[in-house]
């Protein structure tokens, strides 16, 4: 059977949650030092490539990415050449004659590059360090496309909820691996994670401001210091099928429109996809 085309879009405001999961049985297959390579990875390749980083989520046997794929044409041949650098090192002599760059500005802007590279690089340190042989991840990666905005924010709450759901850790700033505990515990270290968010009231604040104000609105989603039981909070501590495993999430107009976009790739003109409201502000193509 063929494989189906990757579900991506043109829309430079798309963002993708990314999920992929570890072949290798048990629910703690990476240890500490595991998900410090990944994440070292992830900050790396980040470097390399066009690509704006929201948020990610590392646990014992999966890992969640959420992230934009920027417009390669609006960097100078000059920037190209220096990720090209960046990727190879000095383990690499690199002729760069003027042809090769329009090359590598597409292989630096596709997502599923990027995925692969850190997926095959993991694999091949993970099997090195563990002396082992084998594939390392059970399948290709899910994504969900996400709209910038309500929808982004919401699914970046999702993923930093995840070892809480889990009973690791109370508050998701105590668990190192995710997207609020790397900001609380290092600044935001070079940059790496993005908090433009596309959600107006973050526009005009700076990165202390959006953090706290982003902090509270995850604790709301989570209910976390508060035992009351508020309804949204307990929907958040359940594992939502929809930011997983749905197709789309937006507006309804984005919705809308990257169903026509998809509708190619995907052949859903052969069959119905119903279009539903998750609230007033966010919809999915339900799958």
């Amino acid at each position: 059977m063929a494989r189906i085309p990757r579900k991506f879009i043109k829309n430079p405001e798309a963002a993708y949650h990314i999920i992929s999961r570890t072949a290798l049985p048990g629910h703690n297959v990476l240890g500490p030092s595991d998900k410090d390579h990944l994440l070292h990875l992830f900050r790396w390749l980040s470097k390399v490539f066009f690509v704006e980083v929201y948020g990610f989520c590392i646990m014992g046997n999966h890992f969640h990415l959420l992230c934009r794929m920027l417009p390669p044409d609006s960097f100078a041949d000059e920037e190209v050449i220096e990720r090209i650098k960046l990727y190879y090192g000095d383990r690499r002599k690199i002729t760069l004659t003027p042809d090769r760059i329009p090359y590598f500005r597409k292989r630096f802007s596709d997502l599923s590059r990027f995925v692969q590279e850190i997926k095959q690089r993991f694999s091949r340190w993970y099997n090195k360090i563990h002396d082992r042989k084998g594939y390392f991840w059970s399948d290709r990666f899910k994504s969900v496309i996400i709209e910038k905005g309500e929808a982004l924010l919401n699914c970046l709450a999702y993923i930093d909820l995840n070892p809480v759901r889990a009973g690791i850790v109370e508050k998701p700033e105590h668990y190192r691996w995710c997207s609020l505990g790397y900001h609380l515990g290092t600044g935001n270290a070079d940059g790496f994670l993005s908090t433009n968010l596309g959600v107006a009231e973050f526009t005009s604040k700076g990165y202390q401001e959006r953090l706290k104000m982003y902090r509270e609105f995850l604790y709301g989603k989570g209910g976390i210091g508060d035992r009351r039981g508020l309804k949204e909070a307990e929907v958040y501590r359940q594992r939502i099928r929809f930011f997983s495993e749905g197709l789309v999430i937006g507006t309804e107009k984005f919705v809308k429109e990257a169903l026509v976009e998809l509708r190619e790739k995907l052949g859903l003109k052969r069959r119905r996809r119903k279009v539903s409201s998750i609230n007033p502000l966010v919809y999915l193509i339900v799958c």
